[in-house]
């Protein structure tokens, strides 16, 4: 018996159907029944479907002899399923890689439940992925399996089979199937979660659903009355599921009200018809109780008087006053932005000022990274150079007194922009930017690159997504110097960012500051984030998922805290693009979110060991001589979807653990700061933090302000300072002995 049984309708999707058959058998989980069911489809889906039952055994291919529709298809493929649970694709759709695996990692971590919600996205027409709008939360934090009523909100999810994968005897005991017609997902997704006694989520994109364009004479769409006819029908043979009636009632006036606004879904002229039917369905199958939000209550009234004049009234009047509003704000928008294109212009003609220099990171974050590392350097070393910060409003409290505060956007921006001498950013400056003779843009990058990027991201279209390759090479044109950490990252950025760019492989400015602090700064860093004394600091910094709807952190940090024990502390800390703190909902003592902390480089000083996973962040840590930790449970995802420029696994900076009981074992047995780490990390120091003697700004300075070359000389790895070490654990702790006050020890050392 085969843990999936994949069953995938096919009719009239040639053009698709060998890519979706395909996804499926390459799925790194081989168990399963793949059956294609050829809805007597006039096209060359029979003979597709027949090339693979030849060449796998696994494909068990069903035939039916006239055109039923996708419900009654995946109905004859269920009948022939084997498989421990179903899982429903459409000839166009797609598996996302690891998505199978995925999914039985889950079943089996939630002890089998009879059904489980993962994500899925939309293709468009043109190739673009889109998410559904519908923002339904699916973390996978709490207890798990759950009834619906602990997580109701699942109901608000997109009424479609293909994000969700159903227990094969849950579906025959609750004689499940599909109707026949147009919008048979209705009557099919909510009694599957209606009625499942277990149900547990997987925060992650498995299955790419391609849409189509309805085709707008067809009377399809009248389907979907007769299907929540139903619905409505299997509430009243299951008097225990009438607490979910109202539920189910706001949700049938909201997609008629949806397709009833949708001039595509509807034949010319029938719209009237439509909402007469929809104003009978709705006092046919009233059951008020369900809040609706006071947004959506006019519209919902509108549905259910079938007022389909006044609803083409209000929608006439509502568009005009919507283009008005859009008119009015676009040409106060328009106005503006002509005034400050035009003082652009004039202060492009105005002579440079050779004592000024303009620093950004991140588009209008706060300082730091390496141009903040920079700017210090410069007030440092090139005191004759007034320096300013570009920065928005939120982030100008990080900005040095001494520096100038910018604001994007601004008549200010665009002066500091046309006659500062010096441009310094680490992302890319505005792309309106005119470079003009004798300025000089230093592009200092941020961080050592282990992902893809660049050029390179055309053959990543889920990374990639939006990037203009046009643009960014006219970018790369305007660059003097990039800064660069090691010879890895120049030899991959000269080559995905190709360029007239003099490379200055000086090592990472920001990680001066590993170099330059001093014990008391260290102590003090860990009192402001309140760490206990004595206690071992875990910087735990995973970084972002492109093939992730929604952001979550991959490990279950309480768990992990309550497992280390409690001389451990984790500082959790959310990538930039994370949308908020890492560990919101946790209760632990022992885990301080420090997502909001303006300094990553003063929580790896104030910490005793990272862990990651694909962060860039492993590079700069390196440099401390701080034992690292690896969490590489997706990594065939992650490469997947962002692809990675050397294997992590072989030559990682310490301890790797493919999943979060080996993590806990690590940590447990000490392998995490053991002999064998220490080789891994030293191999990686040699190779990837070569300059990060605490003068890489300083050459930088130097090399572009005063055309020195190279200076100061980089000091040899061995004969350095030892970086001060964090503070000592509990007194007494065998983990950690207590630093010498009179002389700074690296964490190794105290190991």
């Amino acid at each position: 018996m085969p843990r999936f049984s994949v069953i995938v309708p096919a009719y009239k999707v040639q053009a698709y159907l060998h890519a979706c058959l395909e996804s499926v058998l390459s799925q790194s989980c081989p168990d399963l029944e793949l059956i294609p069911v050829d809805d007597a489809s006039p096209d060359a889906c029979g003979a597709i479907i027949d090339e693979f039952a030849a060449r796998d055994p696994r494909v068990r291919p069903v035939r039916l002899a006239r055109r039923q529709g996708p419900g009654p298809a995946r109905n004859a493929g269920t009948s022939e399923a084997t498989g421990d649970y179903l899982l429903f694709l459409d000839g166009a759709d797609t598996l996302t890689p690891g998505a199978l695996q995925a999914v039985a990692d889950r079943l089996k971590e939630t002890g089998g439940p009879d059904v489980l919600v993962y994500d899925q996205v939309r293709v468009l027409r043109t190739g673009e992925t889109v998410r559904d709008e519908t923002l339904v939360p699916l973390t996978e934090q709490g207890p798990a399996p759950f009834p619906l009523e602990d997580r109701p909100s699942l109901l608000r999810l997109p009424a479609t089979p293909h994000n969700r994968v159903c227990r094969r005897e849950f579906v025959e005991r609750e004689g499940l199937s599909f109707p026949p017609g147009s919008d048979e997902d209705t009557p099919w997704t909510y009694p599957v979660l209606m009625t499942a006694e277990s149900i547990a989520t997987l925060d992650r994109v498995c299955v790419h659903h391609r849409a189509y364009r309805k085709d707008s004479t067809s009377r399809r769409p009248f389907d979907v009355f007769e299907q929540y006819d139903r619905l409505f029908a299997f509430l009243d043979g299951r008097p225990r599921l009438a607490r979910w009636r109202p539920v189910l009632f706001r949700g049938m006036v909201d997609h008629l009200a949806a397709v009833a606004a949708r001039g595509d879904r509807l034949p010319r002229g029938s719209r009237a018809e439509f909402l007469r039917l929809a104003r009978a369905h709705c006092r046919r199958h009233r059951a008020p109780g369900a809040p609706v939000r006071l947004r959506d209550r006019p519209r919902h009234a509108l549905v259910r008087l079938g007022l389909h004049r006044t609803y083409r009234a209000l929608r006439l009047a509502a568009a005009v006053h919507h283009r008005a509003v859009k008119l009015a704000v676009k040409a106060a928008g328009a106005l503006r932005s002509t005034a400050l294109r035009l003082h652009y212009r004039v202060q492009l003609r105005l002579p440079l000022r050779r004592d000024r220099a303009v620093f950004c990171a991140y588009g209008g974050q706060g300082h730091g990274c390496n141009p903040g590392a920079l700017e210090q350097a410069f007030r440092a070393h090139a005191p004759h150079i007034r320096t300013a910060w570009i920065a928005h409003p939120e982030h100008h409290h990080t900005v040095p007194a001494a520096t100038r505060r910018i604001t994007p956007g601004t008549a200010a921006y665009w002066t500091a922009l046309a006659r500062s001498a010096y441009l310094v950013d680490n992302t890319g400056l505005d792309r309106r930017l005119v470079k003009r003779p004798g300025q000089t843009v230093v592009q200092t990058q941020h961080g050592t690159p282990l992902k893809h990027l660049g050029l390179d991201l055309r053959e990543r279209p889920a990374a990639g997504a939006g990037t203009d390759v046009g643009a960014l090479l006219d970018t790369v044109d305007t660059w003097d110097y990039v800064v660069s950490a090691n010879r890895h990252s120049t030899l991959v950025q000269e080559r995905v960012h190709p360029g007239p760019y003099k490379t200055l492989e000086y090592g990472q400015p920001r990680n001066d500051v590993f170099q330059q602090a001093t014990s008391a700064d260290v102590t003090r860093l860990r009192e402001t984030l309140g760490i206990p004394e004595g206690a071992v600091a875990v910087l735990y910094a995973p970084t972002y998922r492109d093939y992730r709807r929604t952001q979550r952190a991959p490990l279950d940090l309480d768990r992990l805290a309550s497992r280390l024990g409690p001389r451990f502390v984790i500082l959790a800390r959310a990538h930039r693009r994370h949308g908020g703190p890492l560990a919101p909902e946790s209760t632990s003592p022992r885990v301080i979110d420090v997502t909001a902390h303006p300094s990553v480089e003063s929580l790896c000083l104030a910490s005793d060991a990272l862990l990651t996973d694909y962060s860039s962040i492993m590079f700069d840590y390196a440099g401390l001589d701080r034992p690292i930790v690896l969490h590489t449970g997706d990594l065939e995802a992650y490469e997947a979807a962002r692809g990675t420029y050397f294997d992590l696994r072989s030559f990682p900076p310490g301890a790797v653990a493919r999943s979060e009981d080996e993590l806990i074992d690590i940590f447990a047995t000490g392998h995490w700061r053991g002999s064998r780490s220490a080789q891994l990390r030293a191999a990686f120091r040699r190779r990837f933090c070569p300059y990060d003697d605490g003068r890489a700004a300083e050459r930088v300075v130097r090399h572009v302000v005063f055309g020195e070359k190279g200076l100061p000389p980089v000091v040899p790895l061995d004969e350095r300072h030892p970086v001060p070490s964090a503070a000592a654990p509990l007194t007494g702790s065998p983990l950690i002995a207590s630093p010498r006050p009179e002389s700074p020890l690296t964490l190794t050392d105290r190991l």
